[in-house]
């Protein structure tokens, strides 16, 4: 499964940067589209989240891709 890197803004300007897979993102996004308020537990790669939904000011998607090491430019 995919992850995506993911910035959670909250209200009061906090910002969680985390490794979402797809199905976690969904949900995500499905709750807070919903209106949902209350605690999500979201399982990132580096473990397990709890989001206190009603804080959350945005999420952002990194789109830029990845890359390790140098970039040559000849």
């Amino acid at each position: 499964m995919a992850t995506e890197r993911v910035d959670i803004g909250f209200v009061g300007g906090q910002v969680l940067t985390a490794k979402l897979g797809e199905d976690a993102l969904k949900d995500l996004r499905a709750a807070l589209a919903g209106g949902a308020s209350g605690w999500q537990d979201l399982k990132s790669d580096d473990g397990q989240i709890a989001v206190d939904l009603a804080k959350v000011a945005y999420v952002r998607i990194d789109a830029a891709p990845h890359q390790v090491g140098f970039i040559s430019e000849d």
